[in-house]
């Protein structure tokens, strides 16, 4: 099995900034692709951010140039750097990643994390 922990969430400022992890564990080889969503307080659940298995980001409009998803070389963790933090910005973050099994790569499956929450206020 396989299991998603995200990381690093908390209360900060506006303008301030925050880094996200998300850790896999269990039977994992690496993971392959990665993106964040956050569900902010009324409930929408929004992209925010991908990483391709070969390494190509995409943002969504409101955090391009703000925020930068990464993937470490340990190849079980991904990240995402957030400035200038916003209040809009306020939500659970979660990822969601695809998890190759096994060195072959012949096995690849889909997980999600239960989130972190990200807090902007003055």
């Amino acid at each position: 099995q396989v299991q998603l922990v995200e990381s690093g969430g908390g209360l900060v400022h506006p303008g301030e900034s925050l880094r996200l992890s998300c850790a896999a564990s269990g039977s994992v080889y690496r993971i392959s692709r990665m993106a964040w969503f956050r569900q902010t307080p009324r409930g929408q659940r929004e992209w925010v951010a991908s990483v391709a298995s070969g390494g190509v980001t995409v943002y969504a409009p409101s955090v391009k140039g703000r925020f930068t998803i990464s993937r470490d070389s340990s190849g079980v963790k991904g990240y995402l750097q957030m400035t200038d933090l916003r209040p809009d910005d306020t939500g659970i973050y979660s990822c969601n990643a695809g998890v190759v099994h096994t060195a072959d790569g012949v096995e690849e499956d889909e997980y999600w994390g239960v989130g972190t929450q990200v807090t902007v206020s003055s």
